[in-house]
């Protein structure tokens, strides 16, 4: 038996040397840090700053969907921020919109007649308002505003389509320099409340549907962007949002049956999915060959799925931008049209020296609406 062992040939405690611990030390990097802390910076980081539970992300995250979903909710908790410190996240007061933004809209001369400017009070948070109060309709897609007017002065009758509406810019313009049937879509209840509302204060009487136009009828789940109203739109519900709603869904062709309706010009601005718009509606497109002036944005294969669904209608297609006429293209391509537009014009016959003349004769009356 080796000395220091103790019944059964097992060594002692205490015949062991004590074990030494070294502690890891941290690899220094080129730049003079450690390269866990250059990782941290790399994702964003900075060293020493622990992320935040997932679970607490999650919670953080549903609340801010809750705020943006019910505008009173939003409207308050930024009063309340007002009365915090800039280190708190507190606002300036001045940059808190108000809950009503009253303000009078010139309208162009020209037309059927019409009131010259509409008295609007509409919600202070919503962001077309907010552009009309600090540019009015100069700045607001002068050159697509200025061919949808010239294509409701064509002489073929039938009604308006506002598809996406919003609060009904293009509705109350058609509405006042015609006398055409007009119908504003808008999906999200408290839009579609405030252009009803502008509809009935102003006396111009469109119809406002409060419904989403898209490839089936039925419902649909509408999500609201988190910084620009402009932008909620219809898309697969996902787990854990609380900021979308359900909402109706109806195909353009379907609905034009039973309201018994036949457009004669339809604007479609959905944010993203104005190819089911138009595949909704190709019954109609094919019976009544409508104007269409159509939002089209960059990426995503929208452009792809406009040109796979009109190409066999034999529709012309025009980039809206700057001074008319603008030339025919084979392709549809978003960045044709300037960013401030992203307008196309998909006409039914190629577009005459008369259209062209009432655009620009439009386009004038507008700059003039500041």
């Amino acid at each position: 038996m080796s000395p220091g062992a103790g019944a059964g040939g097992v060594r002692s405690a205490g015949a062991f040397p004590a074990l030494r611990t070294r502690e890891p030390r941290p690899r220094v990097t080129a730049a003079g840090g450690t390269a866990r802390g250059t990782r941290r910076a790399a994702r964003g980081r900075p060293p020493g700053l622990r992320p935040r539970p997932l679970g607490e992300n999650m919670v953080t995250d549903q609340l801010r969907e809750i705020v943006r979903r019910y505008p009173l909710v939003r409207f308050a908790a930024r009063r309340l921020r007002v009365r915090l410190p800039r280190s708190m996240g507190g606002l300036d007061a001045d940059r808190v919109a108000p809950w009503i933004r009253a303000f009078t809209l010139a309208l162009p001369e020209g037309g059927d007649g019409g009131p010259r400017e509409l008295e609007l009070h509409l919600p202070g948070y919503l962001t077309v308002p907010r552009r009309l109060a600090a540019h009015g309709l100069a700045g607001h897609g002068p050159d697509g505003l200025a061919c949808f007017l010239a294509a409701l002065d064509l002489p073929r009758p039938g009604a308006v389509l506002d598809v996406g509406s919003g609060v009904g810019v293009y509705a109350m313009l058609a509405a006042a320099r015609s006398r055409r049937p007009v119908f504003a879509f808008e999906p999200t209840p408290e839009i579609a409340v405030a252009a009803r509302s502008a509809a009935e204060a102003t006396g111009l009487g469109f119809t406002v549907v409060e419904a989403a136009l898209s490839n089936h009828n039925g419902s649909a789940y509408l999500r609201r962007a988190r910084h620009n109203d402009m932008c909620n739109t219809i898309e697969r519900p996902r787990r854990h949002d609380l900021s979308g709603t359900t909402v109706r869904a109806a195909a353009l062709s379907r609905w034009c049956e039973s309201a018994a309706c036949s457009p004669a010009v339809v604007k479609i601005d959905t944010a993203g999915t104005e190819p089911d718009v138009v595949a909704g509606g190709l019954e109609v497109l094919r019976r009544f060959r409508p104007w269409l002036l159509v939002k089209v944005r960059p990426g995503r294969g929208l452009e792809e799925r406009l040109m796979a669904l009109l190409d066999p209608l034999e529709y012309t297609w025009y980039a809206v931008g700057g001074r008319p006429p603008y030339p025919a293209h084979r392709e549809i391509a978003a960045r044709e049209s300037p960013a401030w537009e992203r307008t196309w014009l998909f006409a039914p016959e190629p577009a005459g020296e008369d259209f062209w003349a009432a655009a620009r004769t439009w386009r004038g009356a507008l700059a003039a609406c500041t």
